[in-house]
């Protein structure tokens, strides 16, 4: 079996209120639109790839959403589309998100707590040989 290099490629997307939908006073989370602005990714923590995911060649994408509390720190994490529950890498990816840090959403001046979609890829490339070889991780923020 050629040696691999996991490659894991996180996406943010902000989900938005339809453009006519107020939200009720003091809701649980805001969503982007409507005076809510979008949680700015600061700090980032990568997910491991699991041994047992990478022996058995598991790769895709794991579908996160997750809230952006007020002080910029990340709330309640739920798999929304799994990619793996048996070989870990559904909880590595809430692990990792659980440790982001943002810029929190703005509503009216203040920071309030804001509903993200995150998207996680997990890919195995055929490395370069072990000496030249490192364990390479991606993140994009879409908006």
């Amino acid at each position: 079996m050629a040696n691999m290099v996991p490659l894991v490629l996180a996406t943010l997307i902000f989900q938005q209120s339809p453009p006519n939908q107020t939200p009720a006073p003091s809701p649980a989370y805001y969503r982007e639109g409507s005076g809510v602005t979008s949680p700015i990714l600061i700090r980032e923590t990568k997910p491991n790839y699991t041994a047992e995911a990478m022996r058995a060649r598991i790769h895709g994408v794991v579908r996160l959403e997750c809230v952006v509390m007020p002080d910029g720190s990340v709330g309640n994490v739920q798999v929304v589309r799994s990619l793996d529950a048996q070989f870990g890498l559904d909880q590595q990816a809430m692990n990792a998100v659980r440790q982001w840090r943002f810029r929190p959403g703005m509503k009216d001046g203040a920071p309030v707590p804001v509903l993200v979609l995150i998207e996680m890829s997990f890919t195995l490339k055929d490395r370069v040989p072990a000496s030249r070889s490192t364990q390479r991780t991606r993140v994009a923020l879409v908006r």
